[in-house]
């Protein structure tokens, strides 16, 4: 199984930005899509941002034009850079990659343990 490790988070005030990286390791052969979810106090979890390994990429409408997500295949990282914070995105971020691993060749989808981004107004 692959092993994912956020960084990033913190707190900041509103229209401040922070920047999420979350780097795969272990017996990985591909990963194809990475992305990054939130979940709020009381909420669901919810896609926030994702990218194949071709770098398409999808967002959340909520935060279209204020965050991008990145990633660099090399070093199996993903990254997500949000501008113009607001306080409803207070949530936890979590990092989610899905791919196949090694011996045994199989599918996984793995996921960090969140990292918390709060926003103050």
């Amino acid at each position: 199984q692959a092993q994912l490790v956020e960084s990033g988070g913190g707190l900041v005030q509103a229209g401040g930005s922070l920047r999420l990286s979350c780097a795969a390791s272990g017996s990985i052969f591909s990963i194809n899509a990475m992305g990054w979810y939130r979940q709020a106090p009381g909420k669901q979890r919810e896609l926030v941002a994702s990218i194949t390994s071709g770098g398409s990429t999808n967002y959340a409408d909520s935060v279209k034009g204020r965050f991008t997500i990145s990633r660099d295949n090399a070093k199996n990282t993903v990254y997500l850079q949000m501008n113009s914070l607001k306080p409803e995105d207070t949530a936890v971020y979590y990092c989610n990659a899905e791919g196949i691993r090694r011996n045994p060749w199989t599918p996984f989808a793995s996921w960090g343990q969140g990292t918390q981004v709060t926003v103050s107004s």
